[in-house]
């Protein structure tokens, strides 16, 4: 996990905690799952890396089929393909519908 930077939330209200039970992309995917319209810019700050590592995150996400880009306007919207299941052998049994729920709930 990168360091809280002054942009980051974790630096103004939450303690840095230098490492967390999800990854990176997992924290991307929870947030794209909340509002699928959400920005680079804006995904960036709410998980704490720069909107560069989001890009690269977002194009691992499409690129394994778990994210599709859409583009409405402007604007890029994204749909989860909620049936893909986790790549780790320890919790492949469980799908990202599985994770969302269970974080969201």
């Amino acid at each position: 996990m990168a360091a809280a930077t002054s942009e980051s939330p974790m630096s103004a209200d939450k303690p840095h905690l230098g490492w967390t039970f999800l990854s990176n992309h997992a924290h991307v995917m929870l947030c794209l799952s909340r509002d699928p319209t959400l920005r680079m810019r804006d995904i960036a700050l709410e998980v704490g890396i720069t909107e560069r590592a989001i890009r690269h995150i977002i194009s691992d996400l499409e690129k394994a089929g778990y994210v599709e880009r859409l583009r409405i306007g402007r604007r890029n919207s994204y749909r989860i393909d909620g049936s893909m299941h986790l790549r780790h052998p320890i919790e492949q049994h469980k799908t990202i519908a599985d994770l969302i729920r269970a974080i969201h709930d």
